[in-house]
């Protein structure tokens, strides 16, 4: 086992998340309920932190693109979502938990790559 350099925190979707999934026009799984959102959903490494509120600050800091993430992991049209988006509704969408310690049992080294985001505006070929 190895202990990692980072705190891990999750971004768990809220019933207002949900509300704005049922709410996008398409073929979303009428079945999809917030239990099944809340358990399988994004952790994010952060800096090591055993101060709960610091680590939590530095998820709120990188809200917009947390929650840009988030949106187009379901609606690639940016049209459909919400206009503004505020500190305030992110926490209203999101519950934020973290998790202060990182233990790695696989003996195999992290391998790491660069996450590409979305690209909203690029033009199709």
């Amino acid at each position: 086992m190895y202990e990692v350099n980072r705190s891990i925190a999750v971004i768990r979707p809220r019933a207002a998340f949900q509300e704005w999934l049922k709410s996008l026009p398409g073929d979303l799984d009428a079945e999809l309920t917030l239990e099944d959102l809340r358990r399988d959903c994004n952790a994010l490494l952060i800096p090591a932190s055993d101060d709960y509120a610091a680590a939590e600050e530095f998820v709120l800091q990188h809200y917009r693109v947390l929650f840009q993430a988030e949106l187009a992991d379901w609606c690639e049209d940016d049209g459909l979502w919400p206009e503004e988006l505020s500190p305030e509704q992110f926490t209203e969408w999101f519950d934020v938990e973290i998790h202060t310690v990182l233990t790695d049992l696989v003996d195999e080294p992290l391998q790491r790559e660069a996450f590409l985001p979305l690209d909203l505006y690029r033009e199709e070929d």
